[in-house]
């Protein structure tokens, strides 16, 4: 089944009276109750199968096919996405572990409908794993679990919950592990749940806590090595992080949607909207900042796959930057909206406000956007320009990227803690010569630009050495430019990869590229004189036949059956 037949699902399930109608979930959200009809239906689809890799009996295969469908919900509802995905974000530490029965057993659960959530956050703790206080003591063959974890997605409707709890007293990066626990099978009293915490935003998602009081576990509720958990999350983190950004597409396809409508609606001193330069001008900026964050995204899907070694920097650099690229995207049609943009109730404008608060908390998801960039930033002085020694190996990145290629199998057991490349990154001065090669002009002066500041963003790189504690400023300001850089490498390589579609609406005189490298280029400081005007003609075309659909790829992703 393809991604499109999906979206028909969704869509039909979005009309009045289904489990998706847009009054059913705003009734939802505005007295905080569950988005119970819309998940039973996603779990009579099938989705959950798509949580669970092909090797235990699932039908995740590839993570662009996991996007492609969390996209199409969030993009009618960012909540629902939220509250069912979570199940995948749940399971991942599991998946990352390699297997075993833990494994095969929360296969079979999810695909059932169970739904499973991760116990990573403790009060007072933010994102500093190392500080987490929930105990795992040995009880006999198996283990007794103490201590509480909060806030915590699906905490309280969620029959799993994989845990980090600390095994050795003192703590360190050798003393913590990962533990499936079934809550249904804990005995009486030794399970407490937290109330759920009133949010701003994803107001009928279940964001709760939970609390063990000497709760037992058998033996093998421990997931991977005892001691290995701070390493197997971190792991799982690279495949969440990839997976949360979908939710920021969806809430930028329905955006920009609103924003579409209210472009041909919308009248002013008697001209259309639409007519009026900056209005065109704000609307391409929007559809750029999604086709960008489209194109960071779609790449760090498919590198999880071609070369997982580099995810632990490619999944911090998508997690940063997609979900700012589309809160600046809200911002923008918030902008075009005016007071629609506050207003409820009023039919085709009341869900812009609740897109926008809900969207804020993707951003936090799995590590705020300081979290991430800090984290690349201590890698930099790995990834450094000039480091590596041994020569590429595999396909090059322009060949991966091809619509039509088929991935390579994923492998968890190929992740790591500590990139020491960046395939994308380290392609751009061969992705310019081969857009140099021919049209279109204009993108090829913004990508020689782009090249230049790449090398001179690498020189500052590689005075860079290893140091412990947070990174200062001016690190992390390296740590956004080499973001930014590594957005342009990929939007070329996406470019050069795939000319079957250059003749296309997006694609033709490769405006798409021309927009997303006029973002770069502002982000890096070095906004390109041609911008407007780009910006404009994405505008333009977000209001002609072209803007049914703002998305980089011609063919859905095709789903496997």
């Amino acid at each position: 089944m393809s991604a499109i037949e999906f979206a028909g699902e969704v869509e039909g399930w979005s009309r009045s009276g289904g489990p998706f109608d847009p009054v059913l979930l705003t009734a939802r959200d505005e007295a905080e109750t569950f988005p119970a009809e819309a998940c039973a239906a996603l779990d009579r689809w099938g989705l959950p199968d798509y949580y669970v890799p092909s090797r235990f009996g699932g039908r995740l295969t590839r993570l662009d096919e996991v996007h492609a469908l969390l996209r199409t919900v969030a993009a009618r509802d960012l909540t629902v996405a939220v509250a069912h995905g979570k199940t995948f974000l749940g399971s991942a530490s599991v998946w990352a572990a390699g297997g075993g029965q833990a494994a095969t057993t929360l296969a079979r659960d999810i695909m059932a409908g169970e739904a499973v959530a991760w116990g990573l956050t403790e009060p007072g703790g933010g994102s500093d794993l190392l500080a987490g206080e929930l105990t795992a003591t040995r009880r006999g063959s198996g283990w007794s679990l103490s201590g509480r974890k909060w806030p915590v997605n699906n905490a309280t409707r969620g029959r799993f919950v994989c845990v980090l709890a600390r095994t050795e007293p003192e703590g360190g990066p050798r003393g913590f592990s990962v533990f499936l626990v079934d809550k249904q099978a804990a005995a009486p009293g030794t399970v407490r749940y937290l109330p759920k915490m009133p949010t701003h935003g994803i107001r009928s998602a279940d964001i709760s806590g939970v609390e063990f009081l000497d709760a037992r576990v058998p033996a093998d509720a421990l997931v991977g090595t005892l001691g290995g958990g701070l390493e197997l999350v971190l792991k799982a983190l690279q495949l969440t992080r990839v997976g949360c950004v979908a939710l920021s597409l969806g809430a930028g396809d329905h955006a920009l949607r609103i924003a579409r409508r209210f472009l041909g609606e919308r009248r002013l001193h008697g001209r259309r909207f639409s007519e009026l330069p900056h209005a065109r001008t704000v609307a391409g900026r929007s559809v750029a900042r999604l086709l960008l964050a489209e194109t960071v995204a779609f790449t760090a899907a498919r590198s999880a796959h071609q070369v997982p070694e580099e995810l632990s920097a490619v999944s911090a650099i998508t997690k940063a930057l997609v979900p700012t690229l589309i809160q600046g995207q809200l911002r923008l049609v918030g902008e075009l909206l005016g007071a629609r943009g506050f207003l409820t109730g009023v039919e085709g404008y009341g869900g812009f406000a609740k897109i926008e608060r809900d969207h804020q908390i993707v951003g936090i998801f799995d590590g705020s956007t300081w979290v991430n960039r800090s984290a690349l930033a201590l890698s930099l002085p790995v990834l450094r320009p000039g480091r590596r020694t041994a020569a590429p190996t595999g396909a090059p990145v322009h060949e991966w990227l091809r619509e039509d290629h088929e991935p390579a199998a994923l492998d968890p057991l190929r992740l790591g803690v500590m990139a020491r490349d960046n395939t994308v990154l380290s392609s751009l001065g061969d992705l310019v010569a081969r857009l140099a090669a021919g049209p279109p002009d204009g993108a090829g002066r913004m990508a020689a630009r782009l090249l230049d500041t790449y090398g001179e963003l690498s020189g500052r790189i590689s005075g860079l050495r290893p140091a412990a504690g947070p990174p200062p400023t001016a690190v992390m300001r390296l740590a956004e430019r080499y973001e930014w850089c590594h957005a342009g490498a990929a939007a070329l390589a996406l470019w050069v990869a795939n000319p079957q579609h250059h003749d296309r609406d997006w694609w033709r005189d490769g405006l798409w590229l021309r927009g997303c490298l006029a973002l770069v280029l502002e982000g890096l400081g070095a906004p390109p004189p041609e911008a407007t005007a780009t910006f404009d003609e994405l505008g333009s075309l977000l209001l002609g036949d072209a803007g049914d659909r703002v998305s980089l790829l011609g063919t859905p992703v095709e789903v496997s059956a």
